[in-house]
Parts: structure tokens; C-alpha cells; sequence
């Protein structure tokens, strides 16, 4: 099995939102309770919750905080509010992440106590915020295909992934989702996801230490280790986008546990001889 190196030696209380920026070259993630964006070893503190961005040009991003979503200078660690996240409900904040073919930014939102169906999965879309996912609890693993046929999102709480289909005029959604993977019975809780250039969907389990591959028919095709048994998200990035980087967390693992997994709230990457795809721009 491919071993995985440790990428940062920062223990994040909850590791999350890795983007590989395809103009710096660089992998930007955060540490959404410890308030703090990561970009090629420098820090930038945060005064909200904030928990993934898409790329608008070399020098800014679009970041996600809790109540809203900023355009954010990574050269001055300055940021403007470019819309509104369900700033109106002040129980949820900012979760899973990505920019998608057309343009626009899909964003979950979450309980701040993980209440059962407080959150949502919205689209921000040539300067409008849309709703496309009411009531649920723990939304990740939002990724698109590379044909950009279908989307994919999970409710890690359902154990249970679903593949919506696009319009191929603007990216939003068409028709009804359907189920994809279920993992009800098991011990797989879906986190973040990633696909590869080929099709395959790279999940990130929860409790599980590992990110594991899907084909387009569903079936599992691989999986890599990390030395962290709270994994949260994928990235591919590096020389030829074949390195797989993972976040970790590390809140609400006892000492002593802690102790014994001690690579536990990390940033690891992995040599997969597999190839990604680069990040689509956000265009405001």
C-alpha cells in the first residue's frame, strides 16, 4: 500500500476544504475551529469559522466563513463580502466546498452542534445564492464529474452519497438525484471528495483513516491510508496533479488516543500515480 508522508506537521482541530491553486502551484486548506487559512506555510487568522474556497485569480480567492462568502487577498490577508450565507440563521456556519465547471461555487452549511437537518447545500451563480438542498445534516463530498454531467454530494450523518445531473447550458441542477453509494450498516461515514481525470470519486471517511475510490458504476477501485483515523478531505495537486493530499482533525479524540496517533489533525499527501483535476476558476 502507498504510504502516506506527512505534508504539514500543524495538528488542525478540524483539518478541512484542501485546494490545490492551480496558478501558485500551492494547496491552500483550513483549520475551520482554529479559524485559520493555510497557504505554503504562511498562516492567515481568521475571525470566523471558515471551511473552503475556490480560486478567482493568482492573488484572491472566494472564502467561505460562516454567514457569508468573502473575496479574500492571500497577499494582504484582507477580505470582502462578495454574498450572504444563510446569514439570517446565525446556529449554522460554513462546511464543504467547490467550484464547479461553469463558474460557480456550491457551499454547505451546517448545525453548529451537527443538529439533524439544519444545514443545506447552496450554489453561489453570477452574483446570486441559491438554496438547492434543504435539510441537511452534515453535507460534504461535493464534486462534479470531469464531463460535468452530474454532481455528487453526501450527508455523512445518512452515510449515504447521491449523483444529481446538470444542465449542460449553466451547471445547475436538472431532474432528481439519485442514490449513488450507501453506506447505512457500515462504518464508512463519507467526508470530503475529489475526482480523479478518469472518473473515479475519492472520499474521505470519517473515523476510518483512509480515502477510498469509486468508479462511475459504484464499485470501490482502491484505496489510500493516513496515518489519522479522523480523515476529512481530498485534493489532488503536485507535479502533474497525481499527488492526493488529505486533511485530519483531531478534535474530540481523547489523549490518550492522541497520544498513540500522534500524525492525528495532520496534512498528508500521497503519491498516487493517478491524475486530478485542476480547479475550475470562480468567476463573480
Amino acid at each position: 500500500m502507498t504510504t502516506a508522508r506527512v505534508h504539514d506537521q500543524t495538528i488542525c482541530l478540524l483539518g478541512e476544504g484542501p485546494l490545490w491553486h492551480p496558478e501558485r502551484a500551492e494547496l491552500l486548506w483550513f483549520d475551520i475551529l482554529g479559524r485559520t487559512l493555510f497557504v505554503n506555510g504562511q498562516r492567515h487568522r481568521l475571525t470566523e469559522l471558515s471551511s473552503a474556497a475556490g480560486w478567482i485569480d493568482r492573488d484572491t480567492i472566494l472564502l467561505a466563513q460562516k454567514g457569508a462568502l468573502l473575496r479574500f487577498d492571500l497577499t494582504t490577508g484582507r477580505g470582502e463580502t462578495v454574498a450572504g450565507l444563510d446569514e439570517a440563521n446565525p446556529a449554522v456556519r460554513s462546511n464543504d466546498g467547490r467550484a464547479d465547471p461553469w463558474g460557480g461555487f456550491w457551499i454547505s452549511t451546517m448545525g453548529l452542534r451537527t443538529e439533524k437537518k439544519a444545514g443545506a447545500i447552496w450554489r453561489y451563480y453570477r452574483g446570486e445564492m441559491r438554496r438547492l438542498v434543504p435539510e441537511v445534516t452534515i453535507p460534504n463530498a461535493i464534486c462534479f464529474d470531469p464531463e460535468g454531467t452530474h454532481a455528487v454530494y453526501a450527508d455523512t450523518d445518512l452515510q449515504t452519497v447521491w449523483r444529481q445531473p446538470l444542465s449542460d447550458k449553466d451547471g445547475a441542477p436538472t431532474g432528481e438525484r439519485a442514490v449513488f453509494l450507501d453506506f447505512k450498516g457500515t462504518d464508512l461515514h463519507p467526508d470530503g471528495a475529489v475526482f480523479d481525470a478518469d472518473g473515479t470519486v475519492w472520499i474521505a471517511f470519517w473515523g476510518s483513516g483512509k480515502v477510498a475510490g469509486y468508479g462511475r458504476d459504484g464499485r470501490p477501485v482502491g484505496e489510500f491510508a493516513v496515518p489519522a483515523t479522523q480523515s476529512t478531505c481530498p485534493a489532488f495537486g503536485g507535479e502533474g496533479l497525481s499527488t492526493l493530499f488529505v486533511t485530519s482533525a483531531a478534535a474530540g479524540i481523547p489523549q490518550a488516543r492522541l497520544a498513540q496517533m500522534p500524525e492525528t489533525g495532520r496534512t498528508f499527501a500521497v503519491e498516487t500515480g493517478l491524475r486530478g483535476l485542476p480547479e475550475p476558476r470562480v468567476i463573480l
